[in-house]
Order: C-alpha cells, then sequence, then structure tokens
C-alpha cells in the first residue's frame, strides 16, 4: 500500500535579525552609560524591557517554530537575561529586594560569561559574524565580572564599555546583513564562511 507524504514549506520570514539587532542595540546603548557617556536612565532600562528583552524572546519562539535550537537558546536566553538585569534594577530601586553586592552580580555575570562561553563553540559550525558577536560577548560579561568582583575604577569599566559597543554593533552588523542579503539575492555584507 502507498502511501503519499505531504511536506509543507517553511514560508515564515527569518527571526535571527530579530533577536540580533534587539541584542545588538540595547548592548550598544547600555555600553554606552558602561564607557562614561551618560547615567543609567530610563532609555537603558525600557530597552531591555521591549528591545533586549521581549523582542528576542519572540525571535527565539519563532527559531523554536523552525526547529533551530541554537537560535532559540539564545534568544531566549539573552531576551530573558535583559529582563533579568532590568529586574535587579527595579527590585531594589522599588524596595522589593535588597540591592546585589559586587560580589553577587560578579557570580552572576560570570555564569552568563560561562554560558556565553559554550554559546560560543557551537558558532564554529556557524559563521564568522557570528563567532564575533559570541566571542566578543563572552569576553564582556567576563571583564563585567571581575570589574565588580575586584571593584575596578572608572577606567577599567570605560574600557569594558568599549569593549561591550564593539559587541553591539557586531551584532547589530551580523543582523542587518541577513536583512540586505536576503532583500537582494546576494551578499551585499559577508557573514563570513558558513563551517560544515
Amino acid at each position: 500500500m502507498n502511501e503519499s507524504v505531504t511536506q509543507l514549506k517553511d514560508t515564515t520570514g527569518n527571526p535571527a535579525p530579530l533577536g540580533l539587532l534587539g541584542f545588538g542595540l540595547t548592548t550598544v546603548l547600555l555600553n554606552l552609560h558602561n564607557a562614561g557617556f551618560y547615567e543609567l536612565n530610563s532609555m537603558i532600562l525600557a530597552m531591555g524591557i521591549c528591545y533586549g528583552g521581549a523582542a528576542q524572546i519572540v525571535a527565539g519562539i519563532m527559531e523554536w517554530r523552525k526547529g533551530n535550537t541554537f537560535a532559540t537558546t539564545a534568544f531566549l536566553s539573552y531576551g530573558l537575561f535583559w529582563l533579568s538585569l532590568v529586574t535587579l534594577i527595579v527590585l531594589t530601586k522599588l524596595g522589593w529586594g535588597a540591592a546585589s553586592n559586587d560580589t553577587a552580580m560578579a557570580a552572576y555575570l560570570a555564569m552568563w560569561g560561562l554560558f556565553t562561553a559554550v554559546m560560543f563553540i557551537g558558532t564554529l559550525r556557524l559563521n564568522v559574524a557570528l563567532q564575533v558577536v559570541f566571542g566578543s560577548l563572552t569576553i564582556l560579561f567576563f571583564l563585567l565580572a571581575i570589574g565588580d568582583f575586584i571593584g575596578a575604577g572608572a577606567d577599567f569599566r570605560h574600557f569594558t564599555g568599549y569593549e561591550g559597543i564593539f559587541c553591539g554593533f557586531s551584532a547589530i552588523y551580523a543582523g542587518l546583513a541577513q536583512v540586505l542579503n536576503e532583500i537582494y539575492g546576494k551578499i551585499v555584507l559577508p557573514l563570513g564562511p558558513v563551517k560544515k
């Protein structure tokens, strides 16, 4: 007996640019603060909730639907990272919890650095653009953790901020490259070779 098999073509859009841009823009804006350009303010918190947080969560759910475990894990994790970071700040401001001391923040950031380092290993099977994003993010998390752990001064924090700005712009590049390459149907902005 012959059984017919119907395969449905995935016609949904690529959610990765949304996730990369949500991460990248929010990271740049936070790290402009870390580099000393302005104080921590509501603009950063709003970006952390809406674009860094919610948009990445949406992108992660969309990647889950496409069967992309790496992107699902990355976008949902970093979306929830942004929401947790904002929550750490807001809970303290509302008086609903004690402020995290430098040791606690160093542990928080180091765990995210460890997670990101393992995710970086996954990018070695992907493209160079994502390797730069995850590699520079790993460095950023560990620099932030070290800064909190040793009670680093302004110069170290400003240096870390500039590294974070680089990381954020690398994610913006990776997201916009995917958008432009798809629109034009050719390589407008290269992502680097895909590893097999």
